[in-house]
């Protein structure tokens, strides 16, 4: 499990980019969201997530806030 925080929305779109803690970024997709709807993400909230590997590079997955 990956930490990090959210870099960039893009609600028109669906989805979006996290600043992992290894100073890495991460695309993700609406899809990939859980426990928490899309419209209410918002800019460096922290969350935790997966990362697996797509077509177009790393993505994350399981993507979920955290209270810390």
């Amino acid at each position: 499990m990956h930490t990090g925080k959210i870099k960039k929305v893009v609600t028109e779109r669906g989805f979006g980019f996290i600043s992992d803690t290894d100073g890495r970024e991460v695309f993700f997709h609406q899809s990939s969201l859980t426990g928490i709807q899309f419209t209410d993400l918002k800019e460096e909230q922290k969350v935790q997530f997966d990362i697996e590997d797509s077509p177009k590079g790393p993505r994350a997955v399981n993507i979920s806030v955290t209270q810390e």
